[in-house]
């Protein structure tokens, strides 16, 4: 078990930005560097999160329903995942949390954020990310990185560019109104130095652990 306090992280981009490759490897980092780590993704990781991820991928809605399926998976994962975890003394990485509603709900689907902001109060006002790594890319990379990986796209990665260039911009508004959690990754560089500015950040999150905050 780890000595340093527990930290949330979460990783977030638009589809095709690379985020989800990442995980394992912040996940080995962290082993290596004595953390106790679950990882985690949403929607999903729970079974009822899995479900609802599976009716929200591929079933067409409103995107009022989008947000409130999106945020029921989101409260069991919390209690059934996060907080246990957290509790623990395990550091959390999740794949996606609640910047990703604000960026495809709100800025893709133009759900009001007015709308989305009692849910995020509701289901998890106690708790936000330590840390937020936003895998950033142009619309055009992320899309043909799609479209070489992807033979089964879910309904978000059937989208358009137009829709993309929403969701984009919406995480980086996020970005400029929480620069203290949210740290932008040019997801366009090559592979090692991208590892190398995890390894940046991820060593200032140890030391913040260590420090107790």
């Amino acid at each position: 078990m780890s000595s340093v306090e527990a930290m949330f992280i979460t990783l977030e981009g638009i589809d095709g930005a690379g985020k989800s490759s990442h995980v394992s490897f912040i996940t080995h980092y962290l082993r290596e560097h004595g953390v106790g780590v679950v990882a985690t993704r949403e929607p999903g990781g729970t079974p009822l999160g899995e479900t609802l991820r599976n009716i929200v991928l591929n079933e067409k809605m409103h995107a009022d329903t989008e947000a409130l399926l999106v945020f029921a998976s989101r409260r069991e994962h919390l209690a059934e995942v996060i907080e246990p975890a957290l509790a623990r003394g395990e550091w959390v990485v999740c794949d996606r949390f609640t910047d990703s509603t604000y960026a495809y709900q709100c800025g893709g689907r133009g759900l009001g954020p007015s709308r989305v902001a009692p849910l995020e109060h509701f289901v998890h006002g106690h708790r936000q990310p330590d840390l937020t790594l936003l895998f950033d890319t142009p619309v055009a990379i992320a899309r043909e990185r799609l479209d070489r990986a992807t033979p089964n796209p879910d309904k978000f990665e059937r989208e358009q560019g137009e829709f993309f260039a929403r969701v984009r911009q919406a995480y980086l508004e996020r970005a400029a109104q929480y620069p203290e959690r949210i740290v932008i990754v040019d997801a366009s560089q090559p592979m090692q130095m991208i590892r190398e500015r995890l390894h940046d950040h991820l060593n200032g999150l140890l030391a913040k652990a260590r420090r107790g905050r």
